[in-house]
């Protein structure tokens, strides 16, 4: 699926080859997606930011068309942000906002942790931080998301269940975190997370996400337990989602950053997709405010 006004590439960097598509002219904003998508789910929200950004969508390591490395360790969010710094300094952006759904969420906490003087700004997309969800779990929370505990068994137990129907489980996905409808999906972006998730090399990719976060990132994020960012932040959130039902996911941000805004989203945890208009004014009017000081 090509995304109205951007062009794509594919940049040799950190090791890895990062397929994405860039588009629009003003300060960069890189958007990361999250599971079990690619950089298509900004489909609708991309172009309106382009009117005034010069915006990045790449597919994270291990999804889409980008590289699928072999090793669980390659899979942590130190790894994928590392991507994604090297990718943006290739296109000439030595700092940018960057704004993160889901995985991409995790990864852009890891970037502006890591190296805090490339983020001009970060936005986290319905995710509470790594090491909250997993340090203090709640059967209400395990029963949601059980797939962080199903996709990093050992190989090749759930590789081999999901290949079996890739569509039916990744759709039960899409489907399960609150308040979506499959026809809450675009058809072209829907045709291009089957054509990425059919890939028996993005399954178990995706399963090796998943057991880096429970083998590495949950100590990685231990480590920096104290530590709070003072790059303006902004917490976005479906408000008939599983996490606002399971968290206050604004307070779960509070001790991580300096200077912290929220805004609920009408939808569940794909509220891009379902509610791009609302997330496109939601991150406009956020962007434009750090940008004007």
């Amino acid at each position: 699926m090509r995304i109205a006004g951007f062009e794509t590439g594919t940049a040799e960097v950190n090791g890895q080859s990062i397929h994405y598509a860039t588009g629009g002219k003003g300060p960069p904003v890189l958007l990361l997606h999250g599971f079990p998508q690619t950089h298509v789910m900004w489909h609708d929200v991309a172009p309106a930011l382009a009117e005034r950004f010069r915006v990045v969508l790449p597919d994270l390591r291990g999804y889409g068309a980008s590289s699928k490395p072999a090793s669980t360790e390659a899979y942590s969010f130190r790894h994928m942000a590392d991507d994604q710094r090297a990718l943006m300094r290739s296109l000439g952006h030595g700092s940018f906002h960057v704004a993160g759904h889901d995985r991409g969420g995790r990864t852009a906490h890891r970037l502006a942790l890591d190296t805090p003087e490339v983020v001009r700004s970060i936005t986290l997309m319905d995710i509470v931080p790594t090491h909250r969800l997993l340090d203090d779990l709640d059967r209400h929370v395990a029963r949601a998301y059980y797939h962080w505990f199903f996709l990093p068994q050992p190989s090749p137990f759930p590789e081999t269940m999901i290949g079996h129907d890739p569509d039916t489980f990744f759709e039960s996905c899409l489907l399960g975190w609150g308040a979506a409808r499959l026809d809450d999906f675009a058809p072209d972006a829907l045709d291009a997370y089957r054509h990425a998730w059919r890939d028996p090399e993005t399954i178990r990719a995706m399963c090796a996400d998943y057991r880096a976060a429970l083998d590495h990132d949950f100590d990685l994020d231990a480590a920096d337990l104290g530590r709070r960012l003072s790059c303006p932040a902004l917490v976005l959130y479906g408000r008939d989602g599983a996490m606002a039902k399971a968290y206050d996911v604004p307070a779960t941000w509070t001790d991580r950053f300096e200077t912290l805004q929220a805004e609920a989203i009408p939808g569940g945890h794909f509220f891009v997709d379902q509610h791009p208009r609302e997330t496109a004014e939601a991150l406009l009017s956020f962007l434009s405010k750090v940008e004007t000081g």
